[in-house]
């Protein structure tokens, strides 16, 4: 999928799939294993966030989103969680996820100086198991158990991943952050965001695509490069995951996933960006995201680029 050039030499390669559907469906595009079981890791959390919205999660706009997200942990997105949990009539002490730092170096840095430490509200699902709990105090479900998988919360997900997809959850595992993970096809994630893409305006899924189209830095962050590229092609949206997962959907209808194997971040953007390109949406892509530089002696001397092999 992508090879790692450096002095004109290609040092290292990255091995993945990726496959890319349209506005019915129909595979248009894949390279590589797209129908066998793998874990979207966060890519499935607009999915998540539309389980909520459909159980009445009242939440709207950079909130909704940020049910959506996997942030920075910066000071918004703590804020913003903070917000969810005071809709519910909770304290920070109710997540139930990983503690852990901020992304973003400079709020990782401000809060160490501060004597803070790393915290449920500053690891990048804080904004979810916020959404998931207020969705738990709707509907007079207990919190306590909130993260088990025969939860009502976690099942009604489970079935709203799978419908989505157009296929049965094959795997049920936990994810980084405690919470149950829903095992799919690449295929059916790119469904999903097909799905995602074309639902009706009003829609419990439109209001999830929305919020994340129009509040990119609250599903990652003010820098990262998921926002980066929602901001800069007109009606797509993208949510990217753990082990080098990133899907997108186009308001056509047409929606691309890419895996790769080694879980090497650096590749997948990549990667994504080139699949675009094939299904000729290239005009407003930035090329900063095409390519990911390599630096030697603090120069650049090479970049990780897209394979021309598929």
């Amino acid at each position: 999928m992508a090879e790692v050039v450096r002095s004109g030499l290609v040092e290292s390669r990255h091995h993945g799939s990726v496959v890319a559907v349209d506005a019915d469906g129909s595979v248009v595009l894949q390279a590589g294993d797209v129908d066998v079981p793998m874990y979207p890791r966060s890519a499935n959390k607009p999915a998540q966030a539309v389980a909520m919205a459909r159980l009445g999660l009242p939440l709207e706009g950079e909130l909704l989103a940020l049910a959506a997200a996997s942030h920075s942990g910066e000071r918004f997105h703590r804020h913003g969680a903070l917000d969810i949990l005071g809709k519910a009539g909770l304290e920070e002490s109710a997540l139930q996820n990983t503690p852990g730092w901020p992304g973003d170096t400079a709020s990782m840095l401000a809060m160490a100086r501060q004597g803070e430490h790393e915290s449920a509200l500053a690891a990048d699902c804080s904004g979810k198991h916020a959404a998931m709990l207020l969705t738990c105090v709707v509907n007079g479900w207990s919190t306590a158990d909130y993260l088990d998988s025969a939860h009502p919360l976690q099942t009604a997900i489970r079935a709203t991943v799978a419908e989505l997809a157009g296929e049965p959850v094959s795997h049920t595992g936990v994810d980084g952050c405690g919470a149950p993970l829903f095992a799919l096809t690449l295929t059916g994630l790119a469904r999903m965001y097909q799905a995602l893409a074309t639902a009706p305006s009003g829609s419990p899924e439109r209001r999830v695509v929305d919020a994340i189209r129009m509040h990119p830095e609250f599903v990652s962050g003010t820098s990262r490069d998921e926002a980066k590229l929602i901001r800069s092609v007109p009606g797509l949206f993208c949510k990217g995951g753990a082990e080098a997962v990133l899907a997108a959907g186009l308001p056509d209808g047409r929606a691309v996933a890419v895996k790769i194997d080694d879980g090497g971040a650096r590749a997948r953007m990549v990667a994504l960006v080139a699949a675009l390109e094939r299904l000729g949406v290239d005009a407003s892509v930035p090329a900063e995201l095409a390519t990911v530089p390599v630096r030697g002696g603090g120069a650049v001397v090479g970049e990780v680029r897209a394979a021309r092999s598929w």
